[in-house]
């Protein structure tokens, strides 16, 4: 990976998203033909989770791709409270216990290792890739390719109204998470919520229709109204620094 990685980062950012895509939808279906939700996916995400961790770490990287201590200034985030309402998103139509406990638990171990390998793969190896020759093209394209990434779920069976809602919504939510990389140099906020929205879709409720559209419209409205809060006191800050003109 090292040499692949230093010969050119963003072909490395793209394999790592072409194998985490190709990775986990045949593990899916795998878990699917054996009778068992997650059974292959769970430890095929744990361990595709630790050989990005160590790599990083090996390398030295973590702070370039986000693993440390949120560096901004917590009251210019709203410390965070946004997010808190994102991570009740699959909660808001109700709850309900809808595979075996022991399908639960490795719904919600996958579940965290997506919210890790996604974080990592688009948010800091393809954003960061990017970001050395266009920083604005880096956040559009990291948002966008985040929330296109959804259309996999066709594949999987996925109705078209919901894919496309969800393609929406992601490519919004991806928007807030890059901006709160970008301006704070951590992706351990944007990892969590993450983790967590996943992990409690095993416990959503189907909604109607039009309960599906209002919600990917309040997904939307809050992401990008947090992010622009975030761009808005980021540079509110930089014109009251000291020497700042």
């Amino acid at each position: 990976m090292k040499q692949l990685y230093e010969k050119n980062e963003l072909t490395f950012a793209i394999v790592w998203i072409i194998g985490y895509v190709v990775l986990f939808s045949v593990a899916d279906d795998v878990s699917q033909s054996l009778g068992v939700e997650k059974i292959i996916t769970a430890p095929v995400g744990v361990l595709s989770a630790l050989v990005l961790f160590l790599w990083i770490k090996k390398q030295n990287l973590s702070e370039t791709y986000g693993l440390c201590l949120f560096q901004g200034n917590w009251k210019d985030y709203l410390y965070f409270t946004p997010l808190l309402l994102l991570m009740t998103t699959n909660l808001w139509n109700g709850v309900a216990m809808n595979v075996s406990p022991e399908e639960t638990v490795l719904h919600i171990l996958s579940m965290v290792c997506v919210g890790f390998l996604e974080e990592v793969i688009f948010r800091g190896l393809l954003f960061k890739a990017i970001y050395k020759s266009n920083p604005k093209q880096a956040i559009l394209i990291s948002s966008i390719t985040f929330g296109i990434g959804h259309l996999v779920n066709l594949l999987n069976g996925a109705d078209l109204l919901p894919t496309i809602l969800q393609i929406c919504y992601a490519s919004a939510i991806g928007f807030l998470f890059t901006i709160i990389f970008y301006k704070g140099k951590s992706l351990m906020p944007c990892i969590i919520t993450h983790g967590i929205v996943n992990s409690l879709s095993v416990f959503s409720v189907e909604g109607t229709r039009m309960w599906n559209i209002v919600t990917s419209a309040a997904l939307c409205a809050i992401s990008l109204g947090y992010a622009l809060w975030i761009v808005k006191r980021s540079r509110l800050r930089q014109q009251n620094a000291p020497g700042a003109r």
